[in-house]
């Protein structure tokens, strides 16, 4: 298991520059760039923007994971869902020629007054195609455990079995809901055979949210997949990323 970050909280407002040196000093391994944030790395980028974005994660050591987008395709409105998906296609190009592996996409929640039923088709079906374009650039699509009731994991396997493509994967998101009697190990079942290379977790010392039991069942299929932290804002960044390395090292040593 390796250990990255998304930029979300602690590195919302870092340039490139910063967020490669942080992660250079506290051993974050890998970096997941949650799209419209201050690194700049956006679809829009030209092909020699690419390569020098590329360059800079290359000379640092730090893998660059894949972007994290906030495309979604629940919504009733077939333009709405089509705009989603060319515009993963395009995220999905982004992440190949950066050398990332897969594209962070979600659900959204579900349609009010609509059959369940109705929106986990069409949120499956918009994932195969986004599937068979992650195909041709050798990428994951890494649909988050995320959105009113999409959240659940029994609503995460549904719209898994209707994707039916093996480049789109779960990508475990760490929320309260996956604890039941203090324990994920019923969720986590439910998709394991799903998950993809990135997975993301909160605040370690976190006691509430069982990450020793996680830790041990992503041991116990030699899971060797990136963790991202998407943890609470700090006022001390680069202290807590020293001491969330320590946290991480320790729960994956004495977990399973």
């Amino acid at each position: 298991m390796r250990l990255g970050m998304v930029t979300y909280l602690w590195g919302a407002e870092w340039d490139l520059p910063t967020l490669l040196k942080r992660c250079q000093q506290a051993r974050f391994e890998g970096v997941e760039l949650r799209s419209t944030h201050k690194h700049g790395v956006e679809i829009a980028l030209t092909d020699e923007q690419r390569k020098q974005v590329r360059g800079q994660f290359e000379e640092a050591g730090v893998e660059f994971v894949g972007p994290g987008s906030a495309c979604e395709y629940h919504s009733p409105d077939p333009a709405v869902v089509r705009k989603n998906i060319e515009e993963t296609k395009q995220f999905l190009e982004l992440s190949h020629d950066l050398g990332g592996t897969g594209v962070k996409v979600r659900p959204n929640g579900f349609v009010k007054d609509e059959d369940r039923r109705v929106t986990i088709e069409r949120i499956g079906k918009a994932l195969h195609e986004c599937g068979e374009c992650a195909s041709g650039f050798g990428q994951e699509v890494r649909v988050e455990v995320h959105g009113p009731g999409t959240q659940e994991l029994g609503v995460m396997r549904q719209i898994m079995q209707v994707a039916d493509h093996p480049q789109v994967v779960v990508c475990w998101n760490s929320n309260p809901g996956e604890v039941v009697e203090g324990s994920v190990k019923a969720n986590f079942e439910l998709v394991a055979d799903k998950l993809g290379q990135t997975m993301h977790i909160h605040d370690l010392f976190d006691r509430a949210y069982p990450y020793r039991e996680l830790f041990g069942l992503l041991k116990q299929r030699n899971y060797d997949g990136f963790l991202l932290s998407e943890s609470p804002a700090t006022a001390d960044p680069e202290k807590v990323m020293n001491y969330y390395r320590a946290m991480f090292d320790l729960l994956v040593e004495v977990s399973g």
